[in-house]
Formats: structure tokens, sequence, C-alpha cells
């Protein structure tokens, strides 16, 4: 097989592997820029409040704390619902929250704070419809668990992730979200967990696209050492004068034929 021929097919099995990731390509970029992040996230309807100072007075003893969070690492002194906390943490995730003046475990949450903390972050129209504990979160949520979903009647069917074990909103989710998340999906050519952007579906796209621009190169060098594109450029630039002389000729002939009438 000839190295011109070798190349062309390759420039053409590339063109056609690649074409229709190309395409979704596109297409997911088009409707991923369309929608705000901030929309998508449903940053827009969450309550963004200042920061509260802590009062100066006693608070138990960061080492009973400890004593009752056993695996902690650290802890760390804020409020929660208007009243200040202690949250343990391990390697930085919440593992228990404590009252700080009293030292009194208020985790694992139950449905009541749930339902408040959901009230107070979120800022939108609707009310909440349901409340779920779940262990086996769907596929929007892909964090650790167990962990409440509170659901909301607005027009974008709000969802919000609480972890019962600092009160902290974990995720916020949406049907807009939804939506982009299948587009970012196809984006990233991650199938599964929608999140490894150096897969190996994406590396190998990557490299078929090398292929196919590099096997271009080649053949635009090959055709022009063969001087294909000079006479492409030849032919176009007689082609005008052509048209303009044959445009000429039938007025001369029109011409012609109308003396010869009146003759």
């Amino acid at each position: 097989m000839k190295f011109k021929t070798l190349v062309q097919r390759i420039h053409l099995w590339a063109g056609l592997i690649l074409g229709i990731q190309v395409l979704l390509w596109m297409a997911s970029g088009v409707v991923m820029s369309w929608f705000p992040i901030e929309l998508v996230r449903g940053e827009n309807r969450a309550f963004i409040s200042p920061a509260i100072e802590l009062d100066a007075q006693t608070y138990a003893s960061p080492g009973g704390i400890i004593a009752q969070a056993p695996g902690a690492t650290s802890v760390e002194l804020t409020r929660f619902l208007g009243r200040p906390v202690y949250v343990a943490k391990s390697d930085g995730d919440a593992i228990a929250m404590f009252d700080a003046s009293s030292g009194e475990m208020l985790t694992p949450l139950k449905e009541a704070d749930a339902r408040r903390i959901a009230k107070q972050d979120f800022v939108g129209d609707g009310e909440i419809v349901q409340v779920r504990l779940l262990n086996y979160p769907p596929q929007e949520y892909r964090r650790e668990t167990p962990v409440w979903r509170v659901e909301f009647d607005d027009k974008h069917h709000t969802r919000i992730y609480i972890s019962p074990a600092s009160g902290e909103v974990r995720a916020r989710r949406n049907d807009i979200w939804r939506l982009y998340d299948f587009f970012w999906m196809l984006h990233i050519m991650d199938y599964k967990e929608r999140e490894d952007f150096n897969n190996p579906l994406v590396m190998t796209a990557a490299a078929v696209g090398l292929v196919f621009a590099l096997s271009g190169i080649i053949i635009v060098v090959m055709r022009l050492t063969r001087g294909r594109y000079k006479h492409d450029v030849m032919l176009l630039a007689h082609a005008k004068p052509r048209h303009k002389n044959t445009a000429s000729g039938q007025a001369e002939l029109s011409d012609s034929q109308n003396n010869q009438n009146a003759k």
C-alpha cells in the first residue's frame, strides 16, 4: 500500500471515529454554557448568612468533646441554628456535633433539625414536601452517607442534602442540575462516576484527534509538493473570465440577432 493511500485511510477512519464525539462535545458545550452555574448548583436560592461572632463565655472543655468522639483529630467551635457548637472532625470530615456550653452530643440530627436547616438555607418559592434519611442516595448525590434529603415543591424541584453528623448542607440539586450533569457526563466521557476528566475514553479521543490532525497536515504537505493546490487556484482564476467571456459572447450574439431581425 502506498504511503499516500495509507495516510488518507488513517485520516478517514480517525475522522469517522472522532466525528460523533466531536458532535457530543459541541452539543454538551452549548448546553453547559446556556445555564449559569449558580442556577445549576442552586446557589441562587441559597441563603448566605454573614459570619456571626461567638460570645465571650465559658465553653465545655474540647478534651471532653474529643473523648466522646473516637477517631476525632480536630474540634471546631462554630454556630449552629443560633447557638455555639463544637464540631468534631476526622481528617477534615465532620463526625459529630456537640453543644458548646453543655458538651451534649447533638448528632445524629433528627428530621426536625433537617427541616429547620433546609428552611433556613432555601430562600425560593416553595414548601417542603418530603424529608428522608438516605443510606443509598441517587446518582445526583455522590458523597458520604447517611444523608438527609429535603425536597421542595418549587418549579425546579429543589433537593437539599444535609449531613446528619454536622448539619452542613452537602449539596443542592434541582432539575436543571440533572440536565447539566447528563451533558457533563457526555462532555468528559465518564459514564459512571461523572467526575474523572482523565479517564481512558478521553485519553483515547484525544489521541485519535491528534492522529486526525497530523494525518491531515501530511496530506496537505503532499498536495503542496505536487502542486495540487496551485492547479486548483489556477482553475479558479480561469473560471471567472470564462463566465465573463460567455456573458459577453451571449450579448454579442443577441445584438447580432437583433440586427438581422431589424434588416
